[in-house]
């Protein structure tokens, strides 16, 4: 029985003339309708001599009888073909809750945008830009502090260099007083930030040095100003921009992890990680807990 949507039709001829003994095997496969396609083999074998011929240049001489040994006539009755059947699917954006419908203002055109705003904080077109960079800025810094925080405590434990813990940062004298550096961080970093708030505000504002005049960034994305800020020439594409807003995230999550865990436990993350492996069935966030 043919399979569903094809017709396959064998036709065997003898014809005895002279000696000669002539069998051909024609082979018609239709496909379904909307495919019109035919596909032909034939195959001829005499005991004279034998000849290949080309189903495509000689279908019709063999099938017309036009060489005067065929005088065949074949008759074909194809079945009729199924109706086709067409499905419409749709993909919906991301949601970070099944079920729950966006907000209007996430439309899904920003990078990493997966309608998660159930305050609705952002539904003010100014507080959604500044929350879009500072979410961007926020992240950075996340990535950086808790390289700060892991890879100092690794190369500690393997024996390469011999660093303070994370935790014990505050306790190191350094040249002034902690309360100075405060006051003087403070006023550096609220120069910054007012800077990149007139960027946000007005792009392209503060690109170049307001000291020294020589030095200037190009016309850049807002956020992504590049040049000297980015050495190895990585180019803005959405998927780089959700990349990395998705380590950003992913970062402060850890940082507000690695202080938790220090605080419960009083180690950093790598030590917590090298204890759980010396007896995972023991040493679990569930007995710290219950021993807490």
């Amino acid at each position: 029985m043919a399979p569903k949507g094809k017709i396959t039709h064998e036709i065997s001829l003898s014809h005895v003339q002279n000696k000669n003994h002539l069998t051909l095997i024609v082979f018609l496969k239709f496909l379904p309708c909307h495919c019109q396609c035919v596909t032909t083999m034939a195959t001829v074998t005499t005991q004279a001599s034998a000849a290949i011929f080309r189903p495509c240049a000689s279908k019709s001489r063999f099938l017309t009888g036009s060489s005067g040994k065929l005088n065949r006539e074949v008759t074909m009755r194809p079945m009729g073909c199924p109706p086709s059947a067409s499905f419409k699917v749709e993909a919906k954006k991301g949601e970070w809750l099944p079920g729950l419908a966006s907000p209007t203002y996430l439309n899904g055109t920003l990078p990493g945008d997966n309608g998660f705003d159930p305050l609705g904080l952002a539904e003010d077109p100014e507080n959604l830009r500044w929350y879009v960079q500072a979410e961007l800025v926020n992240g950075r810094w996340a990535m950086l502090g808790v390289a700060g925080m892991l890879l100092p405590e690794v190369f500690t434990k393997i024996g390469i260099i011999n660093a303070p813990q994370w935790y014990d940062a505050g306790k190191s004298e350094y040249f002034a007083s902690s309360s100075t550096l405060f006051v003087i961080e403070f006023i550096l970093f609220h120069y910054v930030e007012i800077r990149r708030w007139q960027d946000i505000k007005n792009p392209g504002s503060v690109n170049q040095d307001p000291i020294f005049k020589q030095y200037s960034l190009p016309q850049h994305e807002c956020g992504y100003p590049g040049s000297v800020f980015n050495p190895l020439n990585f180019a803005p594409t959405l998927e780089a921009k959700e990349k990395e807003l998705a380590n950003g995230r992913l970062a402060m999550l850890a940082f507000l992890g690695f202080i938790v865990q220090h605080n419960v436990t009083g180690k950093g993350p790598f030590e917590n990680l090298l204890q759980h492996l010396s007896d995972p069935w023991h040493n679990t966030i569930i007995n710290t807990i219950r021993g807490y």
